[in-house]
C-alpha cells in the first residue's frame, strides 16, 4: 500500500517540484494550500489568492488532489501576536522561524495526521537523516538556499514525520526539474519579505499595528543628531534610512542600541566602532531538535541572522534555563528578537531566542541594559 504525504503546496517552484518527486517516488500525494493571512485586509495581502491558484494549477498538471487550509486564527495567535510583541519590546523578531514552529509543523502537522498522513512534506531546502531512532536536522545542500535556520524550533515529533523532496537540490537543478515537465510554476520568481508584509513598506505596516511616538537620536558620546520616527522602525546595524548623513566625519551612521523608557535612538559613527560589537550573548526559550540539550559546555558554531557564516562559540545553560553563548571573535550587530541557531558541522542542533548581549567595550554597557 502507497505511503500517503501530505504536502504544503505554496505555489512556489519548490513546492511544485516536491510534488512532482514524490509522486514520481511512488507516494499518494494531496496537496494543501496553507491560507495563513486574511487578503481582505488592503494592508495585508501577501498575494494568497494568486499563489493558491498557482498551486491548484501544478496540482492539476500531476493528477493530484488539491485543497486549501485556513489557518488564519493560529496564526494570528501564535505568530503575529508574537511578531507585535516583540516589536513592542523593542526587539526584532522573527516570524518565519516562528510560522515553520507553531504552523508548518505544528498545526498543519496535526491536520495531516487527521487525513491518515504518513508524512508531511515541505519545499524546504533541509534534510531529515535517521539514525539509530533519531531524526537530525541536516543543512540543505544548496548553501545558499539553506533553511534549516528557519527550522532549528522544530523538534522530533516533525521530523520523524517530515520529508524535504528537494534539500538534496540545488536551486538551478529544482528549476531545470520544473523546466523540464513544464510545471506551470517553473519560471516563477522566489518570494521575499515576510508573508503578511510581501512587497509592501515594511515601516508603513507597523505604524498600522503599533502606536509609534518620535525620540531623539543621540550619538553613542552624547551627541543631538535628530529625531527619529519611532523606534519600532530600527534595528541594531541599520545603516540606511536613519536620517542623520552628512554629520561628523562623512562615514555612515549605524544604530547602536535603543532606550524604550526614555525613546531615544543611540547611533554609533562608522562601521567598525566597538559600540556596534558585542562578545557574547543570552538567548531563552532554547529548542533542541533532537529533543534534548546537547553535552555542555558545547563547542560548535552560530548563525545570529540568516546567510551569516557560521561563528565560532561556547554555549553553557544557566541555572534558569537560558543559553549563554560566548563568540570567539567580536561580532557586530546581534539583535535581540533574533534566533541563535547552533550548529555541529551539517547537523543543526536547536534554535534560541537572543534576549541581551555583551557589549566589546564596557563604557558601552548602556546599550545593552534594555
Amino acid at each position: 500500500m502507497k505511503k500517503r504525504v501530505i504536502l504544503g503546496m505554496s505555489g512556489g517552484v519548490d513546492s511544485s517540484v516536491s510534488a512532482l518527486l514524490l509522486k514520481k517516488a511512488g507516494y499518494d500525494v494531496i496537496a494543501l494550500f496553507m491560507k495563513n493571512w486574511s487578503e481582505i485586509d488592503e494592508f495585508g495581502v501577501c498575494t494568497a489568492t494568486q499563489d493558491a491558484e498557482d498551486a491548484r494549477r501544478v496540482a492539476e498538471q500531476l493528477d493530484i488532489p488539491f485543497y486549501t487550509i485556513n489557518f488564519e486564527k493560529e496564526y494570528w495567535d501564535r505568530v503575529f501576536t508574537y511578531f507585535l510583541n516583540e516589536y513592542k519590546k523593542g526587539r526584532t523578531p522573527n516570524p518565519d522561524v516562528m510560522c515553520n514552529q507553531e504552523i508548518k509543523f505544528n498545526a498543519f502537522l496535526n491536520y495531516a495526521l487527521k487525513l491518515d498522513g504518513d508524512y508531511i512534506a515541505m519545499g524546504h531546502y533541509a534534510q531529515v537523516e535517521e539514525r539509530n531512532g533519531k531524526y537530525y536536522l541536516l543543512r540543505g545542500r544548496d548553501k545558499n538556499k539553506d533553511q534549516s535556520y528557519f527550522l532549528s524550533r522544530i523538534g522530533q515529533r516533525a521530523l520523524s514525520k517530515t520529508l524535504f523532496p528537494v534539500g538534496h537540490l540545488e536551486k538551478k537543478e529544482v528549476r531545470a526539474i520544473a523546466e523540464k515537465y513544464n510545471l506551470y510554476t517553473a519560471k516563477k520568481k522566489d518570494s521575499t519579505g515576510i508573508c503578511f508584509i510581501g512587497e509592501r513598506d515594511f515601516d508603513e505596516f507597523l505604524d498600522r499595528y503599533l502606536l509609534t511616538k518620535e525620540g531623539d537620536i543621540i550619538s553613542v558620546d552624547g551627541q543631538s543628531l535628530g529625531r527619529h520616527k519611532g523606534l519600532i522602525h530600527y534595528t541594531l546595524g541599520q545603516r540606511r534610512g536613519i536620517g542623520i548623513g552628512g554629520i561628523g566625519t562623512g562615514e555612515p551612521w549605524f544604530v547602536a542600541g535603543k532606550d524604550l523608557k526614555k525613546n531615544i535612538l543611540y547611533v554609533a559613527q562608522g562601521e567598525d566602532h566597538p559600540a556596534l560589537y558585542s562578545i557574547s550573548l543570552i538567548s531563552e526559550e532554547p529548542a533542541w531538535t533532537l529533543g534534548s540539550p546537547p553535552k555542555m559546555p558545547l563547542e560548535c558554531t552560530a548563525k545570529f541572522r540568516y546567510r551569516q557564516k557560521d561563528i565560532p562559540v561556547i554555549v553553557n545553560i544557566l541555572d534558569n534555563g537560558d543559553l549563554h553563548i560566548q563568540y570567539k571573535e567580536p561580532v557586530k550587530a546581534v539583535t535581540p528578537g533574533q534566533v541563535a541557531v547552533l550548529y555541529k558541522d551539517e547537523i543543526c542542533l536547536g534554535g534560541s531566542v537572543i534576549k541581551s548581549t555583551e557589549p566589546l567595550d564596557k563604557k558601552y554597557q548602556f546599550l545593552h541594559n534594555n
